[in-house]
């Protein structure tokens, strides 16, 4: 916010411009003749006479009478006369009380006081209109302001007649009393806002709800009432421009920091795709204190208003709320127009974004390319990847080319039928430098309990960390434009790669014991009943079905089910805020229902998959690759006996393996450490999904078994 302008010099140094010359008690010593003495309030009289002759008490009664109402109509307008005085009271910025001669008629005396606080009064309203008049006290104190002045206006104009009935010896003490009556409610009640305004020094929005509760409080008395309703409207005036041009416009023009809405220009709208704590939808535009009382119901709308009507702005389509007389906001009255025209204004710029989101940027095909993607519902991309990038994923993470994954994921993208898919160019790669569970250590705002020592008691991330591969640290990503960056922000792509690799992870794990398998296929024309073989096939079945399972989870009991729910809730939202509310809350689910967030389960989950991953890798290593006999041309001669030769080998070599004590110690070794972690997550998943239904499902999937709720 800029500062405001300074007062001009010449305004606060000769206050005879301003009308403040009865208040001041110097004048500049420039000003001043050699020898003079300086002006005093105090001390100032419009008679130059003093001495016992010009005591008041020595005239008559009815001389007495007309010398003081002359007085009386000088001290009206705050300036002192013969016989009344003004005094100021220390330490109180404009505020004095007038004083009157002692030795005057004591019943003329009774009468003038009842006047001098209508002069007080008077005094008071005019150092606020001056004082608040500068630059600094803000556009609600200035109307204030101008608004007393014109109020003013009319109480001299009153006093002026007055003084013309004086002239033609037609007014009296106790006629002046009469004719003061109507003004001098009005103008109490005044003095009482305006002494309430200067102690807290209020400005903005504490004035208006000042002249709000005044004006409340005042419902006794219509016409002091009406008065403070009309003072109200002219001090909001300048309010209503600035919430006009916020909920219509997008724009805040508040020059002095009155509006209840503040900007954070240091916050970027590009911070969305790059920073997984930005706060950019939050507190770009955030609410301050001091709402007016009278909208604290619908600041949040206003709020949200203005957002949205920015964010097409940003987005180069320049929108602005038809005006019509009806939609222009005239005053806080207790008609509450002003609500409607905020709730038209609200309804106008939601749905105007809405519509720009899921028409021109297509909110609801950019999410199902982040399923068909980021939650592997493109299948075919994905086998693809994983056989041409093997040697790659294989790989230390800090060995690893990103931009050779990335013409991979280009490759099996244009070689598969996501190629028809015009979204697939925005999908890029990236490798993590630590494993699923230290990643998840790291987010402090999911809502669930990870931590280093609970990792080591555990003894998963161990293993893992010391050999740990692109094939456990791969992840895509996304490339998202603004304004689609709120709905799918960094934070919200973060939870997607989350699931991602988790998924991918599985699917790996699936692969290495599919290959497994198949080595041991190459057994089947061996004897192996009774060897270890013919366990370690069973094993490898086992492991299979809990990994299979496990991914038939995840994909049709969580994600299918929600994307699904999240789909319809899109369809009939009506607002962006509810949009980025449905997808947090979709992306929150499938988190919490992966696992993800439970991390004694995970860790479960995650140990099984490393003795799976484990098994697959010594059985590939234990037994020796077998060649499959190809098929030869029938022109080659002794075709036959080479094949009867290479057959006759491989199963020796079956023989020999089936009959190693190495292998046998290990499936034995790999098969009673499946079983136990397996067990082990019966009374898990029991105790869990009492308060977690849908465990239930994920135990009869990966464990067969039903467990009572």
């Amino acid at each position: 916010m800029d500062p405001a302008p300074a007062t001009p010099r010449w305004n606060l140094e000769r206050p005879y411009l301003t009308g403040r010359f009865h208040q001041e008690a110097k004048v500049s010593a420039a000003s001043q003749a050699p020898g003079s003495k300086p002006f005093s309030i105090d001390s100032f009289s419009r008679g130059a006479g003093g001495g016992a002759g010009s005591v008041l008490g020595s005239y008559a009664v009815s001389v007495q009478e007309l010398l003081v109402i002359d007085d009386l109509l000088s001290a009206l307008v705050g300036i002192e006369g013969r016989y009344i005085s003004i005094k100021r009271v220390r330490g109180k910025e404009g505020y004095v009380v007038f004083q009157i001669d002692s030795s005057m008629d004591l019943a003329l005396q009774e009468l003038t006081r009842r006047i001098f606080p209508l002069c007080e009064d008077f005094v008071l309203a005019s150092q606020f209109v001056e004082s608040r008049s500068h630059f600094k006290n803000g556009l609600v104190n200035h109307a204030l302001a101008a608004a007393l002045r014109a109020f003013l206006l009319d109480y001299q104009a009153m006093v002026a007649q007055l003084e013309h009935q004086f002239r033609f010896g037609r007014l009296s003490v106790q006629g002046l009393w009469f004719f003061c009556q109507r003004m001098m409610s009005s103008l109490n009640a005044l003095a009482v806002l305006i002494e309430k305004a200067m102690s807290n020094n209020t400005s903005g929005s504490a004035t208006l709800n000042l002249l709000h509760s005044q004006a409340k409080a005042m419902s006794g008395d219509s016409a002091v009432r009406s008065l403070l309703e009309k003072m109200t409207d002219c001090a909001s005036a300048a309010y209503l421009r600035m919430l006009e041009r916020w909920v219509y416009e997008g724009v805040i023009d508040d020059p002095y920091g009155e509006f209840f809405i503040a900007e954070n220009k240091s916050l970027q709208k590009e911070s969305l795709t790059q920073d997984y704590d930005a706060k950019y939808w939050q507190q770009r535009y955030s609410l301050k204190d001091g709402i007016p009382s009278f909208l604290n119901n619908v600041a949040a709308t206003i709020l949200t208003t203005g957002k949205y009507l920015n964010v097409m702005r940003e987005c180069g389509h320049n929108v602005q709320v038809s005006l019509s007389e009806n939609s222009k906001l005239t005053s806080f009255g207790s008609n509450h127009q002003y609500l409607e025209c905020i709730k038209s204004a609200y309804d106008f710029a939601s749905g105007e974004l809405l519509t720009l989101m899921k028409d021109k940027y297509d909110l609801i095909g950019k999410l199902r390319s982040l399923k068909r993607y980021l939650l592997l519902d493109q299948g075919d991309f994905l086998v693809h990847f994983m056989d041409i990038a093997r040697e790659e994923l294989t790989k230390k993470p800090e060995d690893i080319s990103v931009e050779k994954l990335q013409s991979l994921v280009d490759i099996a993208l244009r070689s598969t039928a996501a190629a028809s898919d015009p979204s697939h160019e925005d999908l890029t790669c990236c490798v993590e430098r630590s494993s699923l569970l230290k990643k998840l250590t790291t987010l402090k705002d999911l809502d669930c309990a990870y931590s280093s020592d609970k990792l080591a008691a555990a003894d998963v991330d161990q293993p893992v960390t010391l050999n740990i591969t692109g094939l456990e640290t791969f992840c895509l990503g996304y490339k998202i434009p603004w304004p689609l960056s709120l709905v799918i922000s960094r934070k919200a792509l973060t939870k997607y790669q989350l699931i991602f690799r988790l998924l991918f992870h599985c699917k790996h794990v699936s692969r290495q014991l599919c290959q497994a398998w198949q080595i041991q296929q190459g057994f089947r024309s061996v004897k192996i009943l009774g060897t270890p073989i013919l366990r370690s096939s069973i094993l490898c079945r086992s492991m299979l079905k809990f990994v299979n399972s496990l991914l038939h989870y995840l994909t049709f009991e969580v994600l299918e089910p929600n994307w699904h729910s999240m789909h319809g809730r899109l369809q009939t939202a009506r607002s962006i805020d509810e949009v980025i509310q449905i997808h947090d809350f979709f992306l929150q689910k499938c988190l919490k229902e992966c696992l993800l967030l439970l991390p004694e389960l995970l860790m479960k989950v995650e140990k099984l998959k490393a003795l799976c991953l484990q098994y697959a890798t010594s059985i590939q290593l234990l037994i020796p690759s077998i060649e499959v006999a190809a098929p030869e041309s029938k022109s080659k001669s002794g075709s036959s006996r080479a094949r009867a030769k290479r057959s006759q080998d491989r199963d020796e070599q079956l023989k020999l393996a089936s009959e190693n004590a190495v292998m046998s110690q290990s499936i034995l070794k790999f098969e009673s450490e499946f079983n136990a972690e397996l067990q082990s997550l019966v009374p898990t998943l029991s105790k869990s999904s009492q308060a977690e239904p849908y465990l239930t499902h994920l135990a009869q999937c990966i464990l067969g078994v039903g467990i009572d709720q």
